[in-house]
């Protein structure tokens, strides 16, 4: 079977893949950034700023997305304990609830694509994966792992 090189797989991969979300946030009328949006808030609780660099976007584009999933019910705004002058945004349980229906779909749906390959591969390709996120995120101070507590609700 030909390959294809790591270039062209992984370019070919992140649009087959990046399709199904889109068709997926679709289905529930959000865009990818919404999405990604909700998908970061699961885990955390981050000030604007720490929102903007996990979001990979500037903070006055991250105030219009917050705004806009506000208005919507989905996240909420509210005064962090630590700096007065801070702001966390979280989710709502209508965002909670939107994430995790969005997120088992999506699961599904890239599961299945997943299928294609033996496990030893799959288990192989989640370590590679893994490795290469991990040490790009780090690299760029960001924390790929959940900050909050096993409920997914803060304390």
């Amino acid at each position: 079977m030909p390959s294809l090189s790591p270039v062209d797989g992984l370019a070919q991969l992140s649009f087959l893949v990046l399709g199904t979300l889109e068709r997926r946030a679709a289905e529930h009328d959000v865009s990818i950034v919404q999405t990604r949006l909700l998908g970061v808030l699961r885990d955390r609780r981050p000030t604007m700023q720490e929102l903007a660099k996990l979001l990979g976007l500037d903070k006055s584009s991250v105030s219009g997305l917050v705004d806009r999933a506000e208005r919507r019910g989905l996240v909420a705004r509210v005064p962090s304990a630590a700096d007065r002058r801070s702001v966390l945004v979280s989710l709502t349980d209508a965002g909670r609830r939107l994430a995790a229906t969005v997120g088992a779909q999506f699961e599904a749906d890239v599961t299945a694509l997943l299928e294609f390959l033996p496990a030893a591969d799959r288990a192989r390709l989640s370590g590679l994966v893994s490795g290469m996120l991990v040490a790009h995120a780090a690299a760029h101070g960001v924390d790929l792992f959940d900050t909050l507590p096993p409920t997914g609700r803060p304390d």
